[in-house]
């Protein structure tokens, strides 16, 4: 064999392997978002693939039929919230802008207070922070001009996710039987027990979502209005829509309002906190053990430590579908790895050989 070709053909792999890794590098994000889309896709599959099961079971229903039913009562349940909820959170929001100058001035004045600089040094540092955007302009319409393409490419997405999702539920059987012609006919049961305890996993997510931005919404309206914060109703909205993301959404949530009362008094911020502190409290006592730790078969530190990993896998949209992800992954690797673990060191042990020897 001649050393030189063989030393060329190894770097040649090299150089191929180094431009694959390249490539793959600049692909991840975008391969990372493509994941996350057909996650999301499967999921709402899942959902209104049961919806449309009980309905064809108990009343006969054709399954297009039920599909398309669970997705317009979806979509007709959002729109509904949004109908009772819209008209006072537009005024109190319009409220709330027109506010804003006597409240910025207020928290100045407040943190002021809190960190012992004059209220000139904090004006000319908000006002800097202003300069900055108002010198230069492109700093301010470039995001914006982002936010509109990004909304208008989060629509055109949705509604391409809706319809995939909606064909999917129609007839599973197809993407069922193509996962399971890539597992050894052998294993093909427990490929379908794995499939169901996802299904299982997903669906008491999605219950367990409706239920906690129900019960958070509820609570947070009731005891903002309770202390008489203003703007109750935008704040309680706001905060139950991120209780999607477990334990860190009330704290977020909670920023906002906080402030707020602290341009009323200290005591009234006070209050906010013991607020969000008691939802937040039945959030993880009550609804995320029953629901995410029995029902999606999670330990809650599990999710507070998988949050934080999907966060900076998916980014802020990967939030909406952490606990989904970190199910999927608990899943696999209890099945694919643990389980058969520890049945071979059952095996060995009932044979009577020392589980470690082979």
């Amino acid at each position: 064999m001649d050393p030189q070709r063989d030393a060329a053909k190894i770097a040649y792999r090299a150089v191929l392997l180094a431009a694959a890794l390249v490539v793959l590098g600049l692909l991840f994000r975008e391969l990372l978002s493509l994941l996350l889309a057909v996650l999301i896709t499967v999921i709402l599959a899942v959902g209104l693939a049961a919806i449309a099961g009980v309905l064809e079971r108990r009343l006969k229903i054709p399954r297009p039929v039920g599909a398309f039913f669970g997705l317009l009562a979806g979509l007709g349940f959002i729109a509904g919230v949004l109908a009772l909820v819209i008209p006072s959170f537009v005024e109190e929001s319009q409220q709330l802008a027109d506010d804003a100058p006597d409240i910025v001035d207020s928290l100045r004045e407040r943190l002021g207070d809190i960190t012992g600089a004059g209220q000139d040094e904090i004006a000319e540092s908000v006002q800097e922070f202003i300069a900055r955007y108002t010198d230069d302009p492109a700093q301010l319409i470039g995001p914006i001009t982002s936010i509109g393409l990004g909304v208008a490419g989060v629509i055109a997405a949705l509604l391409l996710i809706l319809i995939t999702a909606y064909y999917i539920a129609i007839n599973p059987e197809p993407l069922l039987g193509g996962v399971r012609r890539l597992v050894p006919p052998a294993h093909r049961d427990r490929a379908d027990a794995v499939l169901a305890r996802l299904r299982d996993s997903w669906i008491g997510w999605m219950q367990g979502v409706v239920v906690d931005i129900v019960v958070s919404g509820l609570l947070l309206y009731l005891g903002l209005s309770l202390i008489g914060l203003e703007f109750a109703l935008v704040f309680a909205v706001l905060a139950a829509l991120l209780t999607i993301i477990p334990y860190f959404g009330a704290i977020v949530g909670g920023i906002l309002p906080t402030l707020l009362a602290l341009t009323d008094s200290f005591t009234k911020a006070g209050l906010v906190l013991v607020v969000y502190v008691a939802v937040q409290q039945v959030q993880g006592n009550i609804t995320i053990p029953l629901v995410m730790s029995r029902t999606v078969k999670l330990h809650p530190a599990v999710i507070a430590i998988g949050v934080l990993i999907v966060a900076q896998l998916f980014g802020a949209v990967g939030l909406i579908v952490a606990v989904p992800i970190l199910s999927l992954i608990v899943v696999l690797v209890e099945e694919v790895w643990v389980v058969p673990m520890e049945r071979e060191a059952e095996r060995r042990g009932a044979a009577g050989g020392p589980p470690g020897q082979a």
